[in-house]
């Protein structure tokens, strides 16, 4: 007689055995080459009809799915240290990732084996660091001129005024790109939302992120303005296809740095000013101390207020996100999110053209 405590061992190792299956199948997807165009394909199919699903909902549905999703997971946990429970708690987990897991590679991880971007340039030269200086006095200049003509607080720190005017130009310039770079479709639609983990986000060095199951293109609400504008423009280069953290750097470059929205631009060159700082500083840190004096007074000041909210938000959940953000980009074989060289690599290649 098979009792309810063996029908249901017999559920968790057909969840397990589905779960296993599984990782195998999307390997084996990852080196086919067709595989890839069909799931770039599906992308392209339901992106429009994902995010007309939830763009008009007015908060981030996917931020509630999350909380949702982990209220949920705690509690089976929790089961799963008794005895009594402990069987059906383990089988709802299998089973709940076992879902979750295969919506998240159909609708999103599979895109992370697409043609790198920078296989579609005609330049794919390591970058060098004499031009990577040249550009930074380049951004410089422009960063100097562009934030001559932005709103300030009453501290004298930029500050953004009409969030939603930067939002619809990033939805224009998104069907700007160069064709050669991108022939994604440019749905138009605004899904950008602020998080509802917005506190916490302030503590982990988390800027914004894209939500594959709901489609929306997350930021923090609370970071300092001149990240907002960039990071938004990041997270829809996300919403269009592009998966790759560093492409999606590029991509939102692209698409801010010729904005005639002046926030956009600004946000925009000043990312790109401190990536190429960044770049050099290892090689030349007296040339990056010489370009920071050269800040402008102004921009001096946006430096000093992200500092300082930086240096308030330290602590163990910066490390810890940042551990667990590292481990993700390598599994899906990108580089670390201390790295920024293959966002430098576009960008030199780039501008060779």
């Amino acid at each position: 007689m098979v009792t309810n405590t063996t029908k249901i061992i017999y559920k968790k190792r057909f969840w397990a055995g589905v779960l296993l299956a599984q990782f195998l199948l999307f390997y084996g997807f990852s080196k086919s080459g067709i595989m890839i165009d069909f799931f770039e394909r599906f992308f392209e199919f339901q992106k429009k009809i994902h995010q007309i699903l939830f763009s008009w909902i007015p908060f981030s549905f996917g931020d509630l799915l999350y909380l949702l999703l982990g209220v949920f997971i705690l509690y089976q946990v929790v089961l799963c240290f008794k005895k009594k429970s402990r069987n059906k708690a383990v089988l709802k987990l299998l089973a709940v990732f076992n879902i979750f897991y295969f919506i998240y590679q159909v609708f999103w991880g599979m895109l992370y084996f697409q043609t790198p971007v920078i296989k579609k340039l005609s330049n794919q030269k390591e970058p060098e660091i004499g031009q990577a200086k040249i550009l930074a006095l380049r951004y410089l200049e422009k960063c100097k001129t562009t934030r001559q003509s932005v709103r300030e607080d009453k501290n004298g720190v930029f500050v953004i005024t009409d969030l939603n005017s930067i939002q619809t130009e990033i939805l224009s310039r998104q069907a700007q790109l160069p064709k050669y770079i991108s022939d994604k479709d440019a749905p138009q639609i605004n899904a950008f939302k602020p998080s509802l983990f917005k506190t916490v986000m302030n503590f982990t060095g988390i800027l914004g992120y894209y939500n594959p199951f709901t489609a929306e293109a997350q930021y923090n609400a609370e970071l300092p303005h001149t990240f907002i504008p960039f990071t938004s423009a990041h997270e829809s280069s996300h919403q269009l296809g592009f998966a790759r953290e560093q492409e999606a750097n590029f991509i939102g470059y692209l698409i801010g740095i010729n904005s005639k929205n002046t926030d956009l631009r600004y946000s925009t060159e000043y990312f790109t000013l401190k990536s190429l700082l960044r770049f050099i500083v290892e090689q030349d840190p007296e040339f990056v101390k010489s370009v920071l004096k050269q800040y402008s007074p102004a921009m001096k000041r946006d430096r000093m207020y992200e500092r300082n909210f930086m240096f308030r938000h330290q602590g163990w959940l910066d490390d810890f996100f940042g551990f667990t953000n590292n481990l993700f980009l390598k599994t899906n074989q990108q580089e670390g999110a201390v790295t920024y060289s293959y966002f430098i690599d576009l960008l030199l290649n780039y501008e060779k053209q």
